[in-house]
């Protein structure tokens, strides 16, 4: 485990997004996540990130994208900054996921104690 991991250990906040993407999809869909990503990692709290695509196995999931936070705290507080963002380039997450035909997966996640 790494030292970030152990210092964050007790309220980090896993923000994991889930996406079945078809293929036509893929490109409008990886740009607008790498996009969001930028504007994360520069936010206070933010730890680390992860864009991740199957390559094997039965999954349904195809796409899915991991960021930790400090804590609940730092989630808070990125919300209303990302909203924002996505108002000014007048991009709508659940329109684009319903216009592309999309299957999206939200959550935010903690650690298990004593894994």
């Amino acid at each position: 485990m790494s030292k970030i991991n152990q210092a964050v250990n007790g309220s980090s906040v896993f923000r994991v997004d889930k996406f079945v993407v078809p293929a036509n999809a893929r490109e409008e869909i990886l740009a607008k996540v790498r996009m969001t990503h930028e504007l994360l990692r520069q936010q206070q709290g933010f730890v680390q990130d992860f864009l991740l695509e199957q390559f094997s196995g039965p999954g349904e999931f195809n796409l899915v994208t991991i960021v930790e936070w400090q804590s609940q705290a730092a989630v808070d507080k990125v919300v209303p900054i990302v909203k924002a963002a996505h108002e000014r380039i007048a991009f709508n997450p659940k329109e684009t996921i319903a216009r592309l035909g999309v299957k999206a997966d939200i959550a935010n996640y903690q650690r298990i104690p004593g894994v």
